[in-house]
């Protein structure tokens, strides 16, 4: 099982750990809902150098990506950070990741921890098999621990430790800095839906990166956050996690991800088998569902419409923000619109659900 620099820091703060995807990670420390509302309410901080980083460069590397991704590339400048995602000539999805553009032939994309080798490999053979030349492909997935500030006081804390001008970094931008004295990578995504940064350093520096913004956070309600209140931040926020929402089997514009997927940008991977199916009609669609009762829908649980299975639950928790059971679900399209009643399978029961339009928690 792989480890992060800082398992060592994980376990002296008494950290329940899991394996994920081949990784050895925290799911909780003081717990799930203090730590959800913690970042909601102050600030969390999360080990994420499980997360892997591939390295795009090269006179031909904007070309290269324009057909690697569904995203328009185009629209984007130095210093700008885009949501994308990479698919299968079928469509369904090999990855969601983050590009960075640093310069016109030089990018970095952040790609899921359990999809590293993978998406590495699905580049390389894509590569081989075009007539894109200059084009470098570099895994620097062990090069770099990526640590994640986020919540409402994320600036008041990272502004102690940095001369980076943060205020210039706006949403899906990044700039190089330091922090802490650490060379850092500064950008301002937020898979949680609050405000915040994630800081890309040396393998080397990341457990001096973790310290210093506890020490100077933990005074301001800083709480060091694992996977399970990850998980449940960005549900409220109805962000995508692969393997759920969308998976090899699962298209993009069936997710609620067609604005990420630009049919009109000229030829990518997937783009013809994903015309096709829009044409046609997509035959199922993602949804927000919200419990009318007492419930918690999880992954897998059956979606019900007049007693018969329309779908499935592809993520759903209890939400600590709103207390009810929220879920997102990939129901068949023609209940999706409609106002036929939707019930979640919960073990015996079956339970009411409203479709709710995400985000669950503005």
């Amino acid at each position: 099982m792989k480890m992060t620099p800082l398992n060592q820091i994980h376990r002296q703060l008494g950290a329940r750990m899991v394996d994920f995807g081949g990784w050895d990670m925290p799911v909780q420390y003081s717990g799930v809902i203090a730590e959800h509302l913690a970042v909601r309410g102050a600030a969390g901080l999360f080990d994420v150098s499980h997360m892997g980083e591939i390295e795009v460069s090269g006179a031909q590397a904007f070309d290269f990506l324009q057909y690697a991704t569904t995203n328009d590339v185009a629209k984007l400048v130095d210093g700008q950070i885009q949501y994308t995602a990479m698919c299968y000539e079928t469509g369904g999805v090999v990855d969601d990741l983050t590009l960075y553009r640093f310069a016109a032939d030089r990018y970095l994309l952040c790609v899921n921890a359990s999809n590293s080798d993978k998406d590495f490999a699905w580049l390389q053979d894509l590569l081989k098999g075009s007539n894109f030349t200059d084009v470098t492909l570099v895994n620097r997935s062990d090069e770099y621990a990526q640590l994640a500030l986020q919540g409402p006081r994320s600036v008041e804390i990272l502004e102690k430790l940095t001369t980076s001008d943060l205020g210039a970094i706006i949403f899906y931008h990044f700039a190089e800095g330091e922090v802490a004295g650490v060379k850092t990578i500064i950008s301002r995504t937020g898979y949680t839906g609050e405000d915040g940064f994630e800081l890309y350093c040396s393998t080397t520096d990341g457990v001096k990166l973790w310290e210093e913004l506890m020490k100077v956070g933990e005074p301001l309600g800083l709480l060091p956050i694992g996977l399970g209140a990850r998980d449940t931040l960005r549900l409220e926020k109805a962000y995508a996690l692969y393997g759920h929402e969308i998976t090899a089997e699962i298209m993009p514009i069936e997710a609620r991800l067609a604005w990420i997927t630009k049919l009109k940008k000229g030829p990518f991977v997937g783009r013809d088998a994903m015309i096709k199916a829009k044409e046609a009609g997509l035959k199922r669609k993602l949804i927000g569902l919200t419990l009318t009762a007492s419930g918690v829908p999880r992954e897998g649980y059956p979606v019900l419409c007049d007693g018969k299975d329309v779908g499935y639950v592809t993520s759903g928790t209890m939400s600590p923000s709103l207390k009810k059971g929220i879920a997102l679900a990939l129901v068949d399209s023609s209940v999706a619109d409609s106002d036929k009643p939707l019930e979640v399978g919960i073990r015996k029961r079956q339970i009411g659900a409203e479709r709710t339009v995400p985000p669950f928690v503005k």
